[in-house]
């Protein structure tokens, strides 16, 4: 059965400040006798806490919407679960095949055909590659690419690119999809298509994560929603409740 779980995890990230960077470019001018006896001194790390101390449980059915500034903490949340970062502390477990549509062009090499990438890209979302070859009707269906797809992906168009990485990203159906806004790029019959696609891949998934400020997508997908600020989860409840919670955190009047 498909189910994500967290305990207490949290990311850090290393920074560099105006000081601290000045700092070390100094020391990596200083002579060796003079560098070394700044390094035995030690250097101070700063750190942003991308997410602390969250815990989680997702379960079949769950339509998990993720709310919050810019900053709070939602992409980096995505990236735990998509196993992109590993916690530095705490604990991931899950069961279940995952796809996340937060970067569409992962496994994707611009050298090589459209046919090639189709394959290639199947094979990093887990399939073997038969599997992978039988996602191309679907895909030559989709794009509508033609014989471009017999051409190096570096000679399309960004819209072309955009729409073959589309096409195979959502030819599978996962136990787990995890979203990072909906897909926006494109002209307006590309999106249509998207859209209509998104649509039923969500309604097959076990378990829904929707990173999103728009709240009528999160009424519209979620049954469910996390309030995230500066790294940590403030609120998990119904979405309206959610919604509710973080515009009075933001002083938006009802």
């Amino acid at each position: 059965m498909a189910h994500i779980r967290l305990s207490n995890v949290s990311i850090d990230f290393p920074v560099f400040t105006t000081r601290s960077r000045g700092l070390l470019n100094t020391v990596l001018g200083l002579p060796m006798r003079d560098k070394a006896r700044v390094e035995a001194s030690g250097l101070r790390q700063v750190s942003v806490h991308a997410l602390r101390d969250v815990s989680l449980l997702l379960r079949p059915g769950d339509r998990v919407g993720l709310i919050g500034s810019n900053g709070a903490g939602k992409t980096t949340l995505l990236r735990v679960l998509s196993g992109v970062y590993e916690p530095m502390q705490g604990e991931l477990s899950f069961s279940g095949r995952i796809a996340a549509l937060t970067d569409i062009m992962l496994g994707m090499d611009v050298d090589a055909t459209g046919y090639d990438n189709i394959i290639m890209r199947g094979i990093v979302m887990g399939l073997t590659r038969k599997q992978a070859m039988g996602l191309i009707p679907s895909v030559e269906a989709f794009t509508q690419l033609g014989e471009h797809l017999q051409l190096p992906v570096r000679t399309y168009s960004q819209g072309m690119l955009l729409r073959l990485a589309f096409a195979v990203s959502t030819s599978v159906v996962p136990d787990i999809l995890l979203m990072d806004e909906m897909i926006g790029a494109g002209d307006a019959k590309f999106f249509s298509q998207a859209k209509e696609r998104i649509n039923g891949l969500i309604e097959q998934v076990s378990i829904l994560v929707l990173a999103s400020h728009n709240e009528v997508i999160l009424k519209s997908f979620c049954n469910r929603a996390l309030v995230l600020k500066d790294g940590c989860v403030v609120m998990d409840g119904s979405v309206d409740d959610a919604l509710a919670f973080h515009n009075i955190q933001q002083g938006v009047s009802p």
